[in-house]
């Protein structure tokens, strides 16, 4: 069975850091490009992060660049979300997930998704 599990979400402080990790079941995560999104109550779904698995190339969206960043091991078959400088406007449900084609993860493509982890960023 195909299965993406988050965790790490949690409620931290302005400022403060999260990791996001994403272990992957029933398939390899080798050979896919992965993402990070995240959905803020009442609107939508957003790209945060993505990894291509073909060529390493990374995208972040401007709102994280410089604060955020995408990896994975592919020993684990895990990946991560480190979040710094955490910010009230990163509040959200964080999902992560895979598509093998599409090498900038764009959400309407992605073929696995997690099931989401709460951060809040509030003081």
């Amino acid at each position: 069975q195909v299965q993406l599990v988050e965790s790490g979400g949690d409620l931290v402080q302005p400022g403060g850091s999260l990791r996001l990790s994403c272990a992957a079941s029933g398939f390899t995560l080798n050979g896919y490009n992965i993402g990070w999104f995240r959905q803020a109550p009442g609107k939508e779904r957003e790209r945060v992060a993505c990894l291509s698995t073909t060529d390493g190339r990374v995208y972040y969206a401007d709102s994280v660049k410089g604060r955020f960043a995408i990896s994975r091991d592919r020993e684990k078959n895990t990946m991560y979300l480190q979040m710094n400088s955490l910010k009230p406007e990163d509040t959200a449900v964080y999902y992560c997930a895979t598509v093998l084609y599409h090498t900038t993860c764009p959400v309407s493509a992605m073929d696995y998704w997690g099931q989401g982890t709460q951060v809040t960023v509030s003081s």
